[in-house]
């Protein structure tokens, strides 16, 4: 059910969107925007959009902390993005605004929309789903946050060169840029590779991670607009940064082990899918994975604590979802925090734990379910080690022994795990499993993308259909209507004509 009430005012406006866009190009850019390039305006525009959607996403958490009401977050290795102005200004319904203000300075607002490049911060339904999913969430009205990598080339360039494919790397940031709010005061250590030491203190089971090399997870959020509702969702990218450079350790000669942790701080968040048919590949993949899943965890610790000052209640507060297995160490490492840093015993840390996280599989086929060798694991990240056959850790084995809930992408695929891929464990936790089918953000092409049809659905069956698919089907009545038929006949030609 949605949690939010409906919006009954325009977010801003043309005369206010004029003064902060102005004042942004003065204050920030020292120009007009009669001088300005359509890069500038660009910048300057979703600058202005950023501090609206900012300041509403703030006013909607402090609700939602007030309220008690439970909190959303979405773990996953992509997120396909597409271009934030466009939507964010038909989401928050100042496109008329923002259109006729640019008009007055001789711009035109689709010159604009195309100043920003694609955020392919993934490569197919995987980041679809999840990009879908902080927008429904927000046009919903739940809190919700978003957790990926903030990689500095996504998916990459297709280039064909004397007749064969050739992989350029996607610079997206220049552009993206714009949307992310860095938040250095919220960075979280990841600690990697090292040794550990076990002891029993008054009968209490001690670990200690020492010798580890640690990366800082350094987060960058971008907001994502909601349609017609107060809740804003964020979608929070960590980047790896070295903490500190040691100057004595350099000094020394020993330049190698010195610049050793820059190195791996700057691989980690590279690229999207580093190749991994090398073990360094294999090593470097890993690492991204426990980079979000370590600097994810910690983030969703530190926010619970600071509103509620326990763990307790985190599984009551708090909803984790994992998109597929890559971020499946968030499991574990939950695990880690609740029993090594707080103290809780296993029973009462795997209570919270499994009534805490929930899992999407995308993957039917046994052979392609993620594995990580037994070695490797201990090597990378030595406490976090679980599930293993055949001296390798099954992932999404995990998942469906931690999660409360599991389900696949479409119907089919939905039987087929629970027939198949996860028989054995769909026969041992059958409730468990259910089906959610793959969407689409449609308004993204309905309201966005087709104005005429959009303006004849309005016309025959009221707006609904902006905030629920669902009431599209009202169009059916209309079915045998020789003037409706031969509206969208135009529509259509003149689609194709433009």
């Amino acid at each position: 059910m949605a949690q939010t009430t409906k919006t009954t005012s325009k977010t801003i406006t043309k005369k206010e969107l004029k003064e902060k866009f102005e004042a942004y190009m003065h204050d920030e850019m020292q120009m007009t925007p009669t001088e300005a390039s359509d890069k500038q305006i660009y910048e300057a525009l979703a600058s202005v959009v950023v501090k609206l959607l900012r300041d509403k996403r703030h006013k909607f958490t402090i609700r939602t902390e007030s309220a008690g009401k439970k909190k959303v977050y979405y773990l996953s290795m992509e997120f396909l993005m597409g271009r934030s102005l466009k939507t964010s200004l038909y989401n928050l319904e100042m496109v008329k605004e923002a259109t006729d203000m640019l008009k007055d300075y001789g711009i035109n607002i689709n010159s604009i929309y195309e100043q920003e490049p694609d955020a392919g911060l993934g490569n197919g339904g995987l980041g679809r789903l999840a990009a879908c999913y902080l927008d429904a969430l927000a046009a919903q009205g739940f809190h919700a946050t978003g957790y990926s990598i903030c990689y500095e080339y996504g998916i990459f360039k297709q280039k064909i060169v004397d007749g064969w494919q050739t992989e350029l790397p996607d610079n997206w940031l220049p552009g993206g840029k714009a949307w992310l709010l860095p938040h250095p005061e919220r960075a979280v250590e990841v600690h990697f590779d090292g040794v550990l030491k076990e002891y029993w203190d008054n009968q209490y089971h001690c670990v200690t991670h020492e010798d580890y090399t640690t990366v800082l997870a350094v987060p960058y959020d971008m907001m994502v607009s909601g349609y017609d509702s107060k809740a804003v969702s964020c979608l929070r990218l960590w980047r790896a940064e070295c903490p500190s450079f040691d100057m004595n350790m350099f000094n020394k000669g020993d330049y190698q082990k010195a610049l050793g942790q820059n190195i791996i701080s700057q691989a980690i968040t590279k690229v999207l899918y580093p190749n991994d048919n090398h073990a360094e590949g294999k090593s470097l993949r890993l690492r991204q994975q426990y980079f979000l899943c370590a600097a994810s965890i910690g983030d969703i610790v530190d926010r619970h604590m600071r509103t509620y000052g326990t763990l307790d209640n985190l599984h009551e507060k708090v909803a984790i979802h994992i998109n597929d297995t890559h971020p499946t160490l968030a499991i574990p490492e939950l695990m880690r925090v609740l029993l090594d840093d707080c103290g809780y015993s296993w029973d009462k840390a795997w209570h919270i734990v499994t009534n805490t996280f929930a899992y999407t599989n995308h993957t039917v086929m046994p052979e392609a379910l993620e594995r990580w060798d037994c070695n490797l694991l201990k090597s990378v990240t030595p406490r976090i080690f679980s599930i293993i056959e055949n001296n390798q850790c099954k992932m999404a084995t995990l998942c469906c022994h931690a999660c409360h809930s599991i389900n696949g992408v479409a119907k089919i695929h939905s039987d087929i795990i629970k027939k198949e891929t996860f028989a054995n464990e769909y026969a041992d936790t059958p409730t468990k499993f259910k089906n959610v089918t793959n969407g689409i953000a449609y308004r993204r092409w309905l309201y966005q993308s087709n104005e005429g049809l959009t303006k004849l659905l309005t016309e025959k069956i009221g707006k609904g259909f902006l905030k629920d698919a669902s009431e599209l089907s009202k169009l059916t009545v209309f079915k045998d209507d020789k003037a409706v038929l031969e509206s969208l006949y135009k529509i259509k030609q003149d689609n194709k004509a433009g």
